[in-house]
């Protein structure tokens, strides 16, 4: 890994969404991107204080829905962090790859209510209608921006999407297709439909009179996950291409791993199953043993079963060495970003790495605990910890029983 930008609930770059993970600062607040009286939640994780039109041309801006704008916020972040000089590279070597889960649903929403309400006055949609809507033009307009003419497309797995680019970006790297990979994820799905949507399944948090302690992974008291949005992108970059250069190296990326729960169209398989797979999975694809990590940037959404079978899976893949690890969720921060949720824990694991510290795990009281979740393991609760991370592994499981894992190592000479 030579290159980061983030574009988040808690930071507009990563160096920024790092520092307030350590600190742990929530990033949870009331909506302010719609009207949300309607629905029953009101509170999301916004990204704060960035003005699109500093990044991207207002025209151009126009024309794309806010998930790509901070895509390609987060793209532009990280490949001016890896120091690349784009006019002695071959760009048809490097490539793009940014998972979505949703797309541009506020476009859609916005478009359709329109042309509802006017089609009689004989409206029509609007040109850009489709390219600011659909879920690949994320990573098309990043390949514009810089002219990367590699592999180019969108995963789509719920909220494993990011964490899938990675992978696939990876492999892409590894199979001799590209030299160089832009892979990340990004999501705004902070909407009527997307809160809306949500509140009607039962499967986010209605806590209103406390937003900033909404998020609680693994604690009693959880009643679902916090809508986030906001978006990550890391370079991933064969050695010797990085070594020729004389780039930076935060991190090595060593494993990833896939696998399905096959289980419910939403719910997480309950005792962990497709957790325990792709955890095993990853550690194979590394070479690794559970002795091997130190740190997990778990899934932890603060949903009841998700939360409880997660925990359950680690304790199974690692035996007696689940309880030597650390282990946080920082969505208790960020809230939960979707489809770009695995790019900016990935960006959370590699820091931890390089700085030796693991982000804490917010908003859990000693005397809320969940009898079916077992605290000798060390959920990091509250405050950051300080200790060597020699390897870190970071899971995203989605919707549909989609479920990725990816393991990230100390880059030694």
């Amino acid at each position: 890994m030579t290159g980061m930008g983030a574009v988040t609930p808690v930071g507009n770059t990563a160096e920024e969404t790092w520092k307030n993970l350590v600190a742990g600062v929530s990033g949870i607040a009331p909506i302010t991107l719609f009207d949300s009286s309607g629905c029953k939640t009101h509170f999301a994780g916004e990204v704060k204080n960035l003005n699109i039109t500093d990044f991207i041309d207002r025209k151009e801006a126009r024309k794309m829905d806010r998930y790509a704008q901070l895509a390609l916020i987060s793209a532009t972040q990280a490949v001016e962090d890896c120091g690349i000089d784009l006019d002695k590279v071959n760009k048809n070597r490097i490539g793009v790859v940014i998972g979505v889960g949703i797309g541009g649903i506020r476009t859609f929403e916005e478009e359709v209510s329109y042309y509802a309400q006017h089609m009689e006055n004989g409206a029509k949609f609007n040109p850009f209608f489709i390219p600011k809507m659909i879920a690949d033009i994320a990573s098309g307009q990043v390949a514009i921006r810089f002219g990367f003419h590699g592999p180019n497309y969108t995963t789509t797995s719920a909220c494993a999407s990011s964490t899938n680019g990675l992978a696939d970006a990876y492999n892409l790297i590894r199979l001799g297709k590209a030299d160089m990979m832009l892979s990340g994820g990004a999501e705004s799905a902070i909407c009527a439909c997307g809160v809306g949507g949500f509140n009607s399944m039962h499967a986010i948090s209605t806590r209103n009179e406390d937003p900033a302690g909404a998020s609680r992974p693994f604690s009693k008291s959880r009643d679902g996950f916090v809508m986030a949005e906001g978006a990550g992108c890391l370079v991933l970059e064969e050695y010797e291409h990085a070594k020729a250069r004389g780039a930076k190296i935060y991190a090595e990326m060593v494993g990833a791993g896939m696998s399905a729960d096959a289980y419910h169209i939403t719910a997480s398989h309950p005792e962990g199953l497709g957790a325990k797979l792709v955890m095993q999975a990853a550690l194979d694809d590394a070479e690794m043993q559970p002795e091997d990590i130190d740190y997990i940037n778990v899934h932890g959404t603060s949903t009841h079963v998700g939360d409880i079978s997660e925990a359950k899976a680690i304790k199974e893949v690692f035996g007696d060495h689940a309880f030597k690890l650390n282990i946080s969720s920082t969505k208790s921060m960020t809230g939960h970003l979707l489809g770009a949720a695995g790019a900016v824990e990935a960006i959370a694991s590699i820091m931890a790495i390089k700085d030796d510290i693991v982000p804490p795990t917010i908003n859990h009281a000693d005397d809320d605990k969940d009898e079916e979740i077992d605290y000798n393991l060390n959920f990091t609760f509250n405050k950051a910890q300080k200790r060597e991370v020699r390897a870190a592994m970071s899971n995203t499981f989605g919707f549909g029983g989609h479920n990725a894992c990816v393991i990230f190592k100390k880059y030694d000479e």
